[in-house]
């Protein structure tokens, strides 16, 4: 697990005194737009309470679990590539561990070829 931690986060977590070392975990300072772009792609389930991330993993195909009881994306959630769990640890878990993680329904989108083809019917019609 890579954890890019915010500066206000990593307070938190000295403040509470969470103890986060575990071999499994990975705590990195922020990340640039583009380096975080490249751990999103290159990921298999995403955490997050971001809206852009949610969206940006949709787009990406990656499985996102959300620490949030509602989303701004809701599309994201009605074709289950992201999961509503808000900051419950046991149904985070729960989620992450369901195979229906991997389960997806198709794609809501079709190809990415709609100006493609729309220059084909444009050109054809001219």
């Amino acid at each position: 697990v890579v954890f890019p931690v915010h500066p206000r986060t990593r307070k938190v977590i000295q403040d509470l005194s969470i103890d986060l070392s575990s071999p499994g975990l990975k705590l990195m300072e922020p990340v640039s737009y583009l380096d975080m772009l490249v751990l999103e792609k290159n990921t298999r389930v995403i955490l997050t309470d971001s809206g852009g991330v949610q969206k940006k993993a949709f787009f990406f195909r990656v499985s996102c679990v959300t620490l949030r009881d509602e989303t701004e994306w809701v599309e994201t959630v009605e074709v289950r590539w992201n999961i509503l769990v808000n900051c419950d640890p046991k149904r985070i878990l729960r989620v992450l561990i369901e195979a229906r993680l991997k389960v997806k329904s198709s794609w809501p989108y079709r190809d990415g070829r709609a100006a493609e083809r729309m220059v084909t019917l444009a050109v054809g019609i001219l």
